[in-house]
């Protein structure tokens, strides 16, 4: 299985957006939220991805198929140094899950982009919990703080690679 990350371009981001539907309607399970009149939900950053410095919207493939997407960005809730960046958001499709796709885009991901990261996740998302906490275990070998309270809706951890 060959699973690769292409950086994607400004024509390619109508892509983009049909991809966000898709992720938004899953989510929507976690963030509760509603569909517009215009039946779609919408993503207000999506033009930041090509404006904004810090930001790399990633597409993956699967064998040269579609199969998700990665949004990073410079904007963290815990962490305040320079140059640290997040993921702003994580999408497999479900023909692709429980497949280590999401381990060895992550990988790739940290691998690519050196330096300070959090990675935080919605607390109700059971899911992300699983997935997000075995990938930085093993990518960090137990060397990550946590962030955020259990007050808190995001939390997640951070680590230096």
């Amino acid at each position: 299985m060959d699973v690769t990350l292409q950086l994607m371009t400004v024509e390619e981001k109508p892509l983009l957006i049909r991809l966000m539907e898709l992720y938004n309607y899953e989510f929507s399970e976690f963030s509760n939220d509603d569909i517009s009149e215009f039946g779609y939900y919408g993503y207000d950053h999506i033009d930041d991805y090509w404006n904004e410095e810090g930001r790399f919207p990633y597409l993956i493939r699967v064998d040269g198929k579609i199969a998700g997407f990665v949004l990073i960005c410079p904007h963290c809730n815990y962490r305040k140094e320079a140059g640290a960046r997040s993921i702003g958001e994580f999408f497999v499709m479900l023909k692709y899950r429980r497949m280590g796709i999401g381990t060895t885009i992550a990988t790739q991901l940290f691998d690519k982009h050196r330096g300070l990261w959090e990675v935080c996740y919605w607390r109700n998302n059971l899911p992300a919990s699983r997935f997000w906490k075995k990938v930085v275990e093993e990518y960090t070998n137990n060397h990550y703080k946590i962030c955020g309270i259990e007050d808190n809706v995001q939390i997640g951890f951070a680590f230096e690679n």
